[in-house]
């Protein structure tokens, strides 16, 4: 079938080696002509090197101040099927796990009152439903509920749809129930999630362990990463095996070949705190000084696992760049259980968000609002304990000057001399 807008610049785009947008719109635009005249908007949008959507006014599902994002085009005479194109955000279950009856209910209810096209998923973890109109809202809202027991997501300076890693369900590093915590959050934070009432938009994203699949450190405003903080467990025969050649390294994630690891220069020498010795028969982990990367364990999985007292690292403030540039999470509470009913961890959300909600200007995100007036003032609003862990950098402070002559039993950078002087 011949679509009747041209797209030559979108059609670039199919060139490439990789899987194209274009294709798949152009895939719907057969049966769909809102996806149809999508193409034709975009190609205009490329050719004059702006977009050509407007606002237009704020639109929803009745009750909700959040989940739909209100899209209008600005050029309804030539692309009356875009006139509307409002984009739902609906909340994916934890871990986004769908039976194929639930993926093929809803893509039925998109095909019949919206444009076809979706996000499987969007950057939150919201399932995205791209495209439909002001009238067909509260009919798809209705069906998503009643017939799916769906929710509408957040969008808008609310907490957005919370979202984890597999956890527990497939992963044998997880240290906390990523699904309770998600599912936990999202319940008790209703009005939350769908009514606007924040400076801007808030994340929690949960992590099962510190390798963090979920990116959390980076992009959520409230990190929940799984840790613990009693000793690596070690299978000495199990290290021997990996030294000798008799197991995969990296759990095969590198090749499935079995090769001799040279456990000297891919784990001792790469652990960033030096907490680790081989002495050619036995690995001797000095836990008080590991940070719980996971790069051990994740080359020799059959020989180490996380420690059995775990609980949760809770980092606050990391965002994307919009106003004051890229933030990672900082350490505000290092270890906490997480275990239900999580009124610990409640009780210091509330404490936060009080304290942002009163500090916080418009369009800032927690993280910058502490950056604006710094972390003590966040420490005393929400009753935490400052602790050398919460550091950037620790050990790297410029305005500490010493002569090592001075301090006692001299000074060294060197971990392993260090160790042998103070665990003797």
């Amino acid at each position: 079938m011949a679509l009747k807008h041209k797209t030559p610049m979108l059609d670039e785009l199919e060139k490439g080696p990789w899987p194209s947008f274009v294709t798949d719109i152009k895939r719907v635009a057969e049966r769909k002509p809102m996806a149809e005249d999508l193409l034709g908007l975009l190609e205009m949008s490329y050719e004059h090197k702006e977009g050509h959507w407007k606002h237009g006014g704020i639109v929803g599902v009745f009750g909700y101040g959040g989940g739909v994002i209100g899209r209008y085009c600005d050029r309804p005479d030539l692309f009356p099927n875009v006139a509307h194109f409002h984009t739902m955000r609906v909340n994916q279950p934890a871990s986004k796990f769908y039976t194929t009856e639930v993926l093929r209910k809803l893509c039925d209810i998109w095909e019949e009152k919206g444009s076809g096209l979706t996000n499987m998923h969007g950057s939150t973890g919201d399932i995205i439903l791209l495209g439909t109109t002001t009238d067909q809202l509260e009919p798809i809202f209705y069906e998503l509920t009643h017939d799916l027991g769906m929710d509408l997501g957040g969008s808008g300076s609310n907490m957005r749809t919370p979202s984890c890693c597999v956890g527990k369900a497939r992963c044998e590093w997880s240290c906390i129930d990523t699904q309770d915590i998600t599912y936990d959050i999202t319940m008790r934070y209703q009005d939350e999630l769908h009514r606007p009432m924040f400076p801007y938009k808030f994340k929690f994203k949960t992590s099962g362990c510190p390798n963090d699949c979920v990116a959390a450190i980076a992009r959520a405003d409230c990190s929940i990463i799984g840790t613990w903080r009693d000793k690596i467990r070690i299978d000495q025969e199990a290290v021997r095996a990996y030294v000798g050649g008799e197991l995969v390294p990296n759990g095969g994630a590198h090749g499935t070949e079995k090769r001799a690891l040279d456990i000297q220069k891919e784990v001792i020498d790469l652990c960033p705190t030096k907490c680790m010795e081989w002495d050619g028969k036995n690995l001797k982990i000095w836990d008080e000084d590991c940070t719980r990367c996971m790069h051990c364990i994740n080359v020799m999985p059959r020989a180490l696992r996380p420690g059995l007292d775990t609980g949760a690292t809770i980092l606050v403030g990391a965002k994307a760049p919009i106003l004051e540039g890229a933030q990672l999470g900082s350490v505000v509470i290092p270890f906490i259980k997480m275990e239900p009913p999580y009124e610990e961890f409640h009780e210091f959300v509330e404490k936060m968000w009080d304290w942002w909600m009163e500090e916080g200007k418009n369009r800032e995100r927690l993280g910058e609002t502490i950056q604006r007036l710094g972390m003590k003032a966040f420490l005393e609003a929400t009753e935490l304990q400052p602790d050398p862990r919460m550091v950037n950098t620790p050990r790297y402070n410029p305005y500490i000057f010493y002569d090592p002559a001075e301090v006692p039993g001299g000074w060294s950078h060197d971990p392993k001399a260090y160790r042998e002087r103070h665990h003797a």
